[in-house]
């Protein structure tokens, strides 16, 4: 994870948040347009996370979520102002995308996939987003409707598709993807942490909720190629999390609904 070291004076900061700031020094670690996230050096680390109004109230429930089943940090503090913010004490380790990780592409995919298995059979009849795939769902037609399409995102299978044929295509599959396990919903390398090669938790579960795992096996398979470089290891992350549990056409139907995320 990059960190830039900035002066907080040039920032505006929610004063719950300032005395974090006085001792210990600042940086920028976003990786993403969406949201600004800042490391707090102060004590063992915090990351405090910024995005527009509205955005971080799921993220902020889930990351709660998980860290009452063992799988992530405590939110300290969720506030939503003209903006939103969210506080997090660092999680021990770093994430997968760490050239310790991926210096070792295949004991990483086996263990991506076993993690992935054991985070689907935990029981989530309490989870406070019951239904993840009324959002995952509205978020492709409104995205359909506004043009958005990135055929980037399509299995090999399904390559070649055009917007409106990958938009029939999900909208067929929709009541195929009936599955009802706990996801992280953005299942990538930079979201999952590892201490020495010990499961530490997951960050960024903006889009969790109880929803179809051909969601998270998407994801697995794409980060395994988009990190390493190569698709070779899509097969062996499959074999790894069990085929007992995957049908393959749902995730052409996940690929082809991803490009209007």
């Amino acid at each position: 994870m990059k960190r830039t070291q900035i002066d907080p004076k040039n920032l505006y900061f929610p004063t719950p948040f300032r005395h974090f700031l006085r001792s210990g020094a600042v940086f920028d670690s976003s990786c993403s347009p969406e949201a600004r996230v800042f490391f707090l050096e102060k004590d063992g680390g915090y990351f405090l996370k910024c995005a527009p109004k509205g955005t971080l109230a799921a993220e902020a429930k889930m990351t709660d979520y998980f860290y009452q089943k063992g799988l992530s940090v405590p939110v300290l503090e969720y506030l939503s102002l003209e903006k939103d913010w969210m506080l997090t004490p660092r999680l021990v380790g770093e994430d997968c995308t760490h050239a310790t990780y991926l210096a070792e592409p295949e004991r990483l995919c086996d263990l991506l996939a076993v993690t992935l298995r054991k985070l689907h059979e935990i029981p989530a009849a309490d989870c406070p987003v019951p239904d993840r795939m009324s959002a995952y769902f509205d978020t492709v037609e409104q995205n359909h409707r506004q043009g958005t399409f990135d055929s980037g995102y399509l299995m090999p299978g399904q390559k070649g598709m055009d917007a409106e044929e990958a938009f029939a295509f999900v909208m067929r599959a929709k009541p195929l993807l009936h599955d009802r396990s706990l996801l992280h919903g953005d299942y990538c390398l930079p979201n999952i942490l590892l201490d020495g090669w010990r499961f530490s938790g997951f960050i960024d579960l903006g889009n969790g909720g109880v929803g179809d795992r051909h969601i998270d096996l998407y994801w697995g398979v794409w980060t395994l190629q988009f990190n390493l470089k190569t698709s070779c290891y899509a097969e062996r992350f499959l074999d790894a999390y069990g085929r007992d549990k995957i049908e393959p056409a749902l995730l052409d139907v996940i690929g082809a609904a991803e490009c209007f995320g």
